[in-house]
C-alpha cells in the first residue's frame, strides 16, 4: 500500500486542498480523503504497512493516446526540403519507409523503450501504441507474426508504462487498391492474416500486466478497403478502435474520388462511430464533419505537435469543444515527447488562426485547466484505461508536479495549470509519476533512464544519420 499526500490535488469535484490519496496493491485508487494535520501514515497504524510521498500537487497522469514509437529514431533528420523545391507530408513520408527498411526487432525494442521513458518523465502514465510495422524487410513475416508486438509490450513492460497495443491493419498503397512498394511491405497484411497476428498480440496482451488492453488500427479509409475495415471492428467488440482519418487534403480528396464522399462523411454513414473511437488529426474537416464527430462521443485524437511538424493543418478544437465533443493528446512520430506543450501547441493554434486569445477557455475555466481536464479524460477514454481521475477504482495513473520552484512561484488551482502549459517549463516540474501504482519516476527521472539510454544511442549511431 502506498500513501500520497498533497498540498492541492485536482479531483472530479475540483480543486482539493491537503489530498490524501492511497493506492491499493493491485495498482487501483483504494481511498481518496483530506490529509488533515495529524493525521499518521499507514507505517504508523498498528498491523498496517506501506509509505507515505509527499508532493506539492497531484493530478491525473493522462494517456499518450497515439505513438508510432520506431519513429523517435528519426527525428532531426527529415528538415531538410527536397530536391523539388516542395516539401510534404508525402515526401517526409517516403524518407520514414526508406528509414525503417534498416529496422530489426531489437532496434525497434530498445527505440520503444526509449520512448516510454520519455513519455514517462513526461508525465504520461499510459500510451497507445498505434503498432503497423509488423514484418521483416521486403514484408517478410517472421515465424511469429506478433514477433515486434512482442517486442512493443516488453518494452512498456521493462520500464513499466501502461500499455494500449492496437495492431494496425494496413492492406493496400491507397483507395485504388494498388500493391504496397518499398517499406510499406512492412505493414501489410491480409483481413485474415490481421486476425491470426491480433489473436496472437492478444495472448501476449493476457500474459502482461493486468493495466494492459487491446485494441484494433484499421490504418486508414486509404489504406484498408471496407471488407477490411469490417473485419477489424468485428474482431475489436467493445475495445478501442482508432484511425487516421482526413489528416491531409490529398487523403480527402482520393477518398472523395474512389468512394464517393469525403472521408468523415464516408466514415460517419457506414458505420456506428461511438464512444470506443478515437479519430486520429481530423485537421481537414467541414465544420459539419467537426459538429458530427463532437456529437457521436468519439475522442478526436490531436497531435499539434506532429501536424505541426507534417505540415497536415489545424483542428477546429473551438467549435468541436463547444459542440461537447472530447478529445485527447498524442506525440505520434515522436519529435519532441513533451505532455505539457502538446497543450500549448493546440491552444496557440486556434490563437493564430482565430487571432484571437484563450481560445479554449470557458467562462469558469482557463484554458490550462480546460486542456489538462481533456487530455486526462480523452486519453482514458481513448486507450479504454479506468484511468483520468482521482477517483476510487481508477487505475493509479498520477502525476506529482513539484510548485516550489522559478517556474510556477507555488501558484495554485487554474493559475498553476496555466503556467504549466503556457510558461515553457512544465516538464520541469514533473516530480513523480505512477503508472497502475507503479512508482515509475522519482524526482524527475526514471530509474532506468540512463542504460535504456545508452542502448538507444547504439543503435541510432549504428543506424546514421542519412536517410
Amino acid at each position: 500500500m502506498t500513501v500520497i499526500e498533497a498540498k492541492q490535488g485536482l479531483t472530479p469535484d475540483g480543486w482539493c486542498a491537503d489530498l490524501r490519496v492511497t493506492l491499493g496493491a493491485d495498482g487501483r485508487i483504494a481511498a481518496v480523503e483530506p490529509a488533515g494535520p495529524g493525521r499518521k501514515g499507514p507505517s504508523e497504524r498498528p498491523g498496517e504497512s506501506g509509505s507515505v510521498h509527499r508532493v506539492d500537487m497531484l493530478l491525473p497522469a493522462p494517456v499518450n493516446l497515439h505513438s508510432h514509437s520506431f519513429q523517435r529514431a528519426m527525428a532531426g533528420l527529415t528538415e531538410a526540403r527536397g530536391p523539388d523545391r516542395q516539401d510534404s507530408f508525402w515526401t517526409w513520408r517516403r524518407l520514414m519507409y526508406r528509414y525503417l527498411e534498416q529496422l530489426g526487432p531489437e532496434d525497434i525494442e530498445a527505440i520503444a523503450a526509449q520512448v516510454f521513458v520519455e513519455m514517462l518523465e513526461a508525465g504520461y502514465a499510459g500510451v497507445a501504441e498505434f503498432h503497423y510495422l509488423h514484418h521483416a524487410v521486403a514484408g517478410r513475416p517472421y515465424g511469429n507474426l506478433a514477433e515486434l508486438s512482442g517486442r512493443i509490450v516488453a518494452a512498456a513492460e521493462a520500464v513499466g508504462i501502461g500499455l494500449t497495443l492496437l495492431p494496425v491493419l494496413y492492406q493496400w498503397g491507397g483507395c485504388d487498391g494498388r500493391a504496397l512498394e518499398g517499406g510499406q511491405r512492412r505493414f501489410g497484411n491480409t483481413p485474415a492474416q490481421y486476425l491470426r497476428l491480433h489473436e496472437a498480440a492478444g495472448a501476449l496482451i493476457a500474459a502482461g500486466p493486468a493495466d494492459f488492453a487491446l485494441g484494433v488500427a484499421p490504418h486508414s479509409l486509404r489504406a484498408v478497403d471496407a471488407a477490411g475495415l469490417a473485419a477489424a471492428l468485428d474482431v475489436a467488440g467493445d475495445g478501442p478502435v482508432h484511425m487516421h482519418l482526413a489528416e491531409q487534403l490529398a487523403e480527402v480528396d482520393e477518398v472523395l474520388a474512389h468512394r464517393g464522399a469525403r472521408p468523415a462523411e464516408w466514415l460517419f454513414d457506414a458505420h456506428e462511430v461511438g464512444a470506443h473511437w478515437c479519430l486520429i488529426h481530423c485537421t481537414q474537416m467541414t465544420a459539419q464533419e467537426t459538429l458530427a464527430l463532437a456529437r457521436s462521443g468519439a475522442v478526436a485524437g490531436l497531435c499539434p505537435i506532429t501536424e505541426a511538424n507534417l505540415g497536415d493543418g489545424i483542428f477546429n478544437g473551438v467549435a468541436y469543444l463547444s459542440a461537447g465533443g472530447r478529445l485527447g493528446f498524442g506525440s505520434d512520430s515522436n519529435l519532441h515527447i513533451a505532455y505539457f506543450d502538446e497543450l500549448r501547441a493546440l491552444e496557440y493554434s486556434q490563437r493564430l488562426r482565430d487571432r484571437t486569445r484563450a481560445a479554449l477557455a470557458r467562462p469558469d475555466q482557463s484554458s490550462g485547466r480546460v486542456l489538462v481536464e481533456a487530455a486526462q479524460r480523452g486519453g482514458a477514454q481513448a486507450a479504454g484505461r479506468a484511468s483520468g481521475q482521482i477517483a476510487v477504482g481508477q487505475w493509479g495513473d498520477l502525476l506529482g508536479i513539484c510548485t516550489d520552484s522559478a517556474w510556477l512561484c507555488n501558484r495554485r488551482g487554474d493559475a498553476a495549470l496555466d503556467t504549466l502549459v503556457f510558461g515553457g517549463h512544465g516538464q520541469r516540474a514533473v516530480q513523480d509519476v505512477w503508472s497502475a501504482g507503479r512508482h515509475v519516476v522519482r524526482e524527475g527521472k526514471h530509474a532506468l533512464r540512463d542504460p535504456v539510454a545508452a542502448r538507444f544511442r547504439q543503435v541510432v549511431q549504428r543506424l546514421g544519420q542519412e536517410i
